[in-house]
C-alpha cells in the first residue's frame, strides 16, 4: 500500500454477500493542489503580474493598427531577405539531414553492437539537440562572420540533431528479418542497410525532413536578430525604428511564404505515406 492509500484510506464497500470491497481514494485532489502551488510559485519566481499583462494589452493592438495597411511599396526591399531566408532553409535542412544519416545508423543498436559507439553518437545528438537555434546561429557568427552562412550551419545543426535522433529511433523498430537474410547470404552491411533497412525507414525520413524544413523557414526568419542574415536582419531594424507598416509588410510576406511552403510540404508528405 502506497503512503497516499495509508494517509487517506480507502472507501470500503460491503456487497449484499457479505463481501467487502475497497475504492481507493482519487488522487485529482492532490494533483489540483500541486498543480495550483507549481503555478503560484513560477508565478512569484518570475515577476508575472496580471495586472501588467491587462494594462499593457492596448499596446500591442496599437502596434497592430499601426501594421495595417502595410506599406506595399516596400516589398520591393523584402524580396532579397526573403530569399535568403529561404535559401538559407533549405540549403541548412538538406545539409543537416544528409549528414545525420551516418550518424543515425552508428546509434542504432540493432545495426552497431558496440555499446560504446553507439552510446558516444546518441550522447552527440542529445547535446546538439540541447543547443537552441538561435545559440547556435551566434556561435557561427563568430566562426564564419555576419551573414547568412552563419545562419545557414545553425540550421544545418538543428536539423542535423532533429532529423538524426528520429531516424535512429526508427531503425531501432525496423523488421530485421530481410537484414539478417541479406548477411546470411554474404552481403556487405551497406548493401544491406540500402536494400533491407532504407525502404523501411525512407518514407518516415522524408517526411521528417520535410516538416523539419517547414518549421526552419520560420526559425531562419529570426536569425537575423543575431546577425545570421534573412528576414530577421531587416525586421529586427524596422522595429527598432517603430516602423511599423513595413513590419506588417515583412510579416504578410513571411506568413505567405510559410502558408505555401507547409501546403506543399504536407501535400508531398500525403505522398509519402
Amino acid at each position: 500500500m502506497s503512503l497516499y492509500d495509508k494517509i487517506f484510506k480507502p472507501k470500503v464497500y460491503t456487497l449484499s454477500n457479505g463481501k467487502q470491497v475497497s475504492q481507493k481514494r482519487s488522487r485529482m485532489p492532490v494533483i489540483l493542489i500541486l498543480t495550483v502551488a507549481a503555478i503560484l510559485i513560477s508565478a512569484k519566481v518570475t515577476g508575472f503580474s496580471l495586472t501588467v499583462l491587462v494594462s499593457r494589452i492596448s499596446y500591442f493592438f496599437v502596434m497592430l493598427k499601426d501594421m495595417f495597411p502595410p506599406d506595399l511599396s516596400y516589398m520591393a526591399r523584402v524580396w532579397a531577405p526573403l530569399w535568403d531566408t529561404i535559401k538559407m532553409s533549405l540549403l541548412g535542412s538538406v545539409i543537416g539531414a544528409l549528414l545525420c544519416i551516418p550518424f543515425a545508423i552508428l546509434a542504432s543498436t540493432n545495426l552497431v553492437k558496440n555499446k560504446v559507439v553507439t552510446a558516444i553518437v546518441k550522447f552527440l545528438f542529445s547535446l546538439v539537440r540541447t543547443l537552441p537555434t538561435l545559440v547556435a546561429a551566434l556561435i557561427a557568427t563568430y566562426i564564419f562572420g555576419l551573414g547568412t552562412l552563419a545562419g545557414t550551419v545553425a540550421i544545418a545543426v538543428f536539423t542535423f540533431a532533429y532529423c538524426g535522433k528520429i531516424l535512429y529511433e526508427n531503425i531501432e523498430t525496423v523488421e530485421m528479418g530481410s537484414y539478417e537474410a541479406l548477411g546470411a547470404l554474404g552481403c556487405h552491411p551497406l548493401s544491406c542497410i540500402r536494400y533491407s533497412i532504407l525502404p523501411q525507414v525512407l518514407p518516415t525520413y522524408l517526411s521528417t525532413v520535410l516538416f523539419c524544413f517547414e518549421g526552419n523557414v520560420r526559425y531562419a526568419s529570426i536569425l537575423g536578430y543575431v546577425g545570421a542574415g534573412g528576414l530577421g536582419l531587416i525586421l529586427n531594424e524596422k522595429i527598432g525604428w517603430r516602423e511599423y507598416d513595413r513590419v506588417g509588410m515583412i510579416l504578410i510576406a513571411l506568413f505567405i511564404t510559410v502558408v505555401v511552403i507547409e501546403s506543399l510540404s504536407q501535400w508531398l508528405r500525403s505522398k509519402l505515406s
